[in-house]
């Protein structure tokens, strides 16, 4: 299939898919004689499995990394785990301090009294 139909069916730009064949983390099937790349459908599971990733906020490196498992059937499955727990650590982290940024500005906003006065402790603790 063609880059269209292949970023179709992986539901990725095909922007995306062109980049992704750029830096060999999916390469395309082969090339028509004009030199368009075409797709069969491994290469798009292939593509649907990195947009997955991706949305988990694998890095194009540990894509490649979590793709290379994928693809080997001789995988050990300690390997996977340690990759997405790694992530998954890297998302708690960022959870907690997203809770904190949440409710130190929740605190500004409730002190904040919001008139026509130009007293503004969110202004305050910005500068």
């Amino acid at each position: 299939m063609n880059i269209s139909a292949a970023s179709k069916a992986a539901g990725l730009p095909v922007k995306t898919v062109r980049y992704y064949a750029d830096i060999g983390l999916v390469e395309a099937t082969s090339r028509t004689e004009a030199g368009y790349r075409t797709y069969d459908e491994a290469s798009v599971r292939k593509l649907a499995f990195i947009r997955r990733s991706r949305q988990f906020g694998f890095s194009i490196e540990e894509c490649r990394e979590l793709l290379g498992l994928y693809e080997d059937r001789d995988r050990s499955s300690s390997e996977v785990k340690r990759i997405a727990a790694k992530r998954l650590t890297e998302i708690e982290a960022k959870q907690r301090e997203l809770q904190s940024l949440h409710d130190e500005l929740a605190h500004l906003v409730k002190a904040c009294r919001g008139d026509t006065r130009p007293d503004c402790p969110i202004i305050d603790y910005l500068g």
